[in-house]
């Protein structure tokens, strides 16, 4: 085979999953990044009160608006969340990177078990460094002082006052009540979204169902096979004429066995947590466009005011073209995001099911 035909994607020549994903990366990489973070060096902590855990974070960075090119700093799940939520107020209809949850794939693994630990901290690496990687999120001043403030610092600055969501929760509350059924105006754009949303979380519900039962299956094959070659070696004692035949026999099973815990490892590495990963994103995101809606909501309640009042007029309307502006920015914002969440989405689907392939490959060739 000639090396132009190696290098075409033509159907005649086998192409790894490998190949394919070192193409898509090459094609889709990131444009030069100025700020590096890294999640690692869980450490316990026991007090008289809680147990918890706290991970080191290390940022590194070329900005100007940060004091030093390196920062150090030592961070629990709590902060975390802190920084979600500030997030998320900041930004009501930007799509927010998912947190894992307060216990992580639960019934699979103990909690402050290493497995538990090590599969957090993946997961909290990946939130820190998907903000870094937005176009707006990464410059929130919350997440600046997350990744900068020593602990004494960010404490005293979570104690300040509500958040801007959290002033207007009455209004947000009142305007909610009043956006149950579907919202007059809106866009049919954000009509197509909520309804491929909801497509999506069915969706992406049964195959994080499927592929933990898929695992669980695996799991218990394996802690099965443990058990079966060590009997052969023991039979293999009492039965001169056919111990050679039983020891091969013992060896097989225990290659086999190696096997099926690798393809396992690539289970728990490449597929169950990015399924997880959009269970979680189509929560967000139907939370999204339901703040949306609530934004437009509040407009179209004052339109309706407007057309009954027959004073006050003037503030109405200045009132209103206020509500206007604040619904095209939400709009413009989602519709940025909404395009480039897709586009993740679909690298991440495609790259984790590809790898998964490639490991079943791997593993029947054994």
């Amino acid at each position: 085979t000639s090396l132009a035909e190696v290098n075409s994607f033509s159907p005649s020549v086998p192409i790894s999953p490998s190949s394919m994903i070192n193409q898509y990366k090459f094609e889709d990489g990131p444009e030069l990044r100025d700020l590096f973070i890294t999640v690692d060096d869980p450490e316990s902590h026991i007090t008289a009160i809680e147990t918890f855990i706290t991970y080191r974070v290390v940022t590194k960075t070329t900005r100007g608006e940060f004091d030093s090119s390196e920062y150090e700093v030592r961070r629990r799940y709590q902060d975390f969340l802190w920084l979600k939520s500030k997030l998320e107020e900041a930004h009501p209809t930007l799509i927010i990177p998912p947190l894992p949850e307060k216990f992580i794939m639960k019934g699979m693994v103990e909690r402050f078990s290493d497995e538990f630990i090590e599969t957090r901290r993946k997961a909290l690496h990946k939130f820190l460094n998907r903000i870094a990687d937005h176009p707006t999120l990464t410059f929130n001043e919350d997440f600046k002082i997350f990744l900068t403030a020593q602990a004494w610092e960010l404490s005293s600055h979570k104690k300040q006052g509500p958040g801007l969501l959290s002033r207007m929760g009455q209004t947000v509350r009142a305007v909610a009540s009043s956006v149950r059924g579907a919202v007059k105006n809106r866009p049919e754009m954000f009509t197509e979204m909520n309804n491929y949303m909801e497509t999506f979380s069915q969706k992406i519900n049964l195959l994080d169902k499927i592929a933990h039962r898929i695992y669980k299956e695996e799991r218990d094959y394996f802690n099965e096979m443990k058990e079966y070659g060590p009997i052969h070696t023991l039979w293999s004692a009492s039965e001169e004429d056919i111990a050679d035949s039983l020891k091969g026999i013992a060896g097989c099973i225990d290659r086999c066995c190696k096997a099926t815990e690798r393809r396992i490892a690539g289970l728990s590495e490449h597929l169950l947590p990015i399924l997880h990963e959009y269970v979680l994103y189509s929560e967000i995101l139907m939370g999204v466009l339901k703040r949306r809606d609530q934004i437009q909501g509040e407009l179209d309640s004052k339109v309706d005011a407007l057309a009954n009042k027959k004073t006050e007029k003037d503030l109405f309307s200045e009132e209103i073209g206020k509500l206007e502006d604040k619904v095209e920015r939400a709009n413009n914002a989602l519709k940025a995001d909404w395009d480039r969440w897709k586009q993740n989405m679909q690298w991440d689907m495609r790259s984790s099911f590809t790898n998964v392939a490639e490991n079943n490959l791997h593993y029947y060739e054994e």
